[in-house]
Parts: structure tokens; C-alpha cells; sequence
């Protein structure tokens, strides 16, 4: 059973039942977390024999990269075992008949003095978005907190990363308990201790969840937008029928965003399909007023798809009459397509389903 992912009071239960003492759940908690340790053996302020007995039942939990890619603009694919559950617990454990092999990505950006891991929470996605290879992939079950957190640790980059964003494999949402346990342990004193600012977390709009996420955190949020026009995102994201943007849209005004916390929508743009003058209007009406940012992204191609990317001009024009109508409009620069490692195209590559 894995240690990694629990908190100092579910450590401090195993602690008292190996007899140890129970401030050794504390010390367990800043090994794994602060000093990040792959073994118990590491652990030298507990007793050799207290050590013995936690290894006949535990480990540290950290899954190693199965492979890294490294694309030519210096970003990095890591693949990733994981041990997935079909059900929404939190503690994965060998053994369990729900529980199915899997692997996940994780992506590495560099971005000047930054260091941005983009990090999974699910094996594949339920959410079926149709330029989406993660999507294409179907769903193979939730990841524990400890297998998100993992993908912190395991990394080449582990302590040099500046941010991290939930914008990985699955839906956040989809799997929250353990992404909110995994928020925990990234933003308490006794976990990593990041400010909630270096986190963000990426939807389509699972609305119960994104009231509790918005109640529960200060994190940064992006939700993906893709089309403003109900009928047009539906044929996209089937999400659209049973969590309405503009149902989504309204809960987030009912937020403060005019701190330092951000909320920013996602907007894959389709030649011919999603970029015209009619969409960019309708994007500002329903967006008009809400402290945010609209971050516009190229397409990259998928198989069985029939749309291309917009053209750089389109694109250009887009921002452009966004930002005269007032919102704040940005293009993102496209980074990894050549390892499949940009939106929309983890599982595309390498993301095999481990055996």
C-alpha cells in the first residue's frame, strides 16, 4: 500500500498501528513531502525497526517515468504506470477488483525561468470531446492522489517546477476528491507548501463539483469554452447538454476574480467552424463584464476529425476584436506538437495503455 498521498493524520493511524509513536505520522508526512524520498529506509528519523515494519506493508509510492520525449522547443513528455480505480475512493490499493493498469502523461514546459508541469488526473477521459485524443482514448479510471502527486515528484524537474496545471489526461472535476486531496498536500505547510497561485486547474464544467472547487480553493481556474454558441458546442463537447455554458458562465460571476485570483476560458480555434466574426461577437456578449482572460489555441490535428486549425490571420483577427470589445485576448503559443505533447493530443503518441 502506498504512503504517498496520505495526510499527517491518516500517517499518524498508520504510525500508532506499526507502534510507532504517533508524531512519526508528522515526520512520514515531511519525508515524503518536503524531502521527497522514494523509501521508508530513507526515512532515518524513525526507529530501524518501526522502518522494517512499515515496509511488510507499505511504500513510498513514487511511480518512475516509463519514458521521457523531449520535443525541439525543450518541452518534455513523461509517460507514466498508473493503478486506476473505476470508483471515486481515495487510497488505490493492489488487489482491489475495480482497479485497472493503466498509463498517464505528464508534460513539462519551460518557459524562460519557469517550469510548468502539466499533470493528469484521470487515464483517459469519460468526456468524449471530439478533437480531444485523450478523449478518443475512453476512460480507464481515476488516479489517486498519491498518482497525482507522483507525477510531481518523479519528474527530472521535481524542484525546479514553478506551477503546475491540471490540464492533463481526464477531467479534474470528474475525479475531484482526489484532486482536491491532491490540491491539499500541494498548498499545506506540512505538504509542498506552493501558494495556490501556482495552481490551475483546467474544466469543461462539472458544475457540482465547480461550485465546490471555486468554495474549497483559491486556485486559478480555465475552462475550456471552445464554441459560444450552445448548439455548435454540444455537437464538440456533449458535456454542453448536461452542464450548459451558460450555466457555467453564470456560476463563475457569482466569484470575486478582480484579485489575484484568475479565471481564464479556453478556445481551440476551427477553421471555418469556430472563427468567424458572428462567434467572436457572441463570445463577448457572453462573456462581457467578467474579469478573465480568453487564451485562443491552434488545433492540432487529430485523426477523423475534419477541421484544420484557423490561419494565424483569422486568429490575429479574432484577438483583435475581442480586445477592442474589451476583453483581454491572447494567443498561446503552441509547445511539444512534435512529441504529441500540445492540447488536445496526450494518448496521441506513446500514451499506449500499459500492459
Amino acid at each position: 500500500m502506498k504512503l504517498l498521498g496520505r495526510t499527517p493524520d491518516e500517517l499518524r493511524e498508520i504510525a500508532l498501528a506499526e507502534g510507532l509513536p504517533a508524531y512519526a505520522g508528522g515526520q512520514m508526512a515531511s519525508w515524503i513531502y518536503q524531502k521527497k524520498v522514494r523509501s521508508i529506509a530513507q526515512m532515518t528519523n524513525l526507529s530501524k525497526e518501526g522502518r522494517a515494519r512499515l515496509e511488510q506493508k507499505y511504500e513510498v509510492g513514487v511511480a518512475e517515468p516509463l519514458t521521457c520525449q523531449i520535443s525541439r522547443d525543450g518541452t518534455k513528455k513523461y509517460l507514466f504506470p498508473a493503478l486506476c480505480s473505476h470508483l471515486p475512493g481515495l487510497h488505490a490499493e493492489d488487489g482491489d477488483p475495480a482497479l485497472e493498469r493503466s498509463a498517464i502523461e505528464a508534460v513539462m514546459i519551460p518557459d524562460g525561468d519557469r517550469r510548468t508541469l502539466c499533470i493528469s488526473s484521470q487515464a483517459g477521459c469519460k468526456m468524449g470531446c471530439r478533437f480531444c485524443m485523450t478523449g478518443r482514448q475512453g476512460f480507464h479510471g481515476h488516479l489517486s492522489a498519491g498518482d497525482i502527486i507522483s507525477q510531481l515528484i518523479a519528474v527530472d524537474e521535481s524542484d525546479e517546477l514553478t506551477n503546475v496545471v491540471f490540464m492533463g489526461m481526464g477531467e479534474p472535476l470528474d475525479n475531484y476528491e482526489n484532486v482536491r486531496r491532491a490540491i491539499e498536500i500541494l498548498t499545506a505547510p506540512w505538504g509542498f507548501a506552493w501558494s495556490p497561485k501556482r495552481i490551475t486547474l483546467s474544466s469543461i464544467g462539472v458544475l457540482p463539483n465547480l461550485q465546490r472547487f471555486l468554495d474549497e480553493s483559491r486556485c486559478h481556474l480555465a475552462i475550456s469554452l471552445h464554441d459560444p454558441f450552445g448548439e455548435e458546442r454540444a455537437s464538440l463537447m456533449p458535456v454542453q447538454k448536461a452542464w450548459p455554458l451558460e450555466q457555467v458562465v453564470e456560476l463563475i460571476r457569482r466569484y470575486d476574480f478582480t484579485g489575484q485570483r484568475r479565471v481564464s476560458f479556453e478556445y481551440t480555434m476551427f477553421a471555418g467552424l469556430n472563427d468567424t466574426r458572428r462567434h467572436a461577437e457572441a463570445l463577448v456578449k457572453l462573456l462581457r463584464g467578467l474579469e478573465c482572460r480568453v487564451n485562443l489555441i491552434r488545433f492540432h490535428k487529430v485523426p477523423d476529425f475534419p477541421y484544420d486549425t484557423a490561419s494565424d490571420h483569422i486568429m490575429e483577427y479574432f484577438r483583435d476584436t475581442l480586445t477592442k470589445a474589451g476583453l483581454t485576448a491572447t494567443i498561446r503559443a503552441s509547445r511539444g506538437e512534435d512529441i504529441y505533447a500540445a492540447c488536445g493530443m496526450l494518448a496521441g503518441k506513446n500514451g499506449e495503455k500499459a500492459s
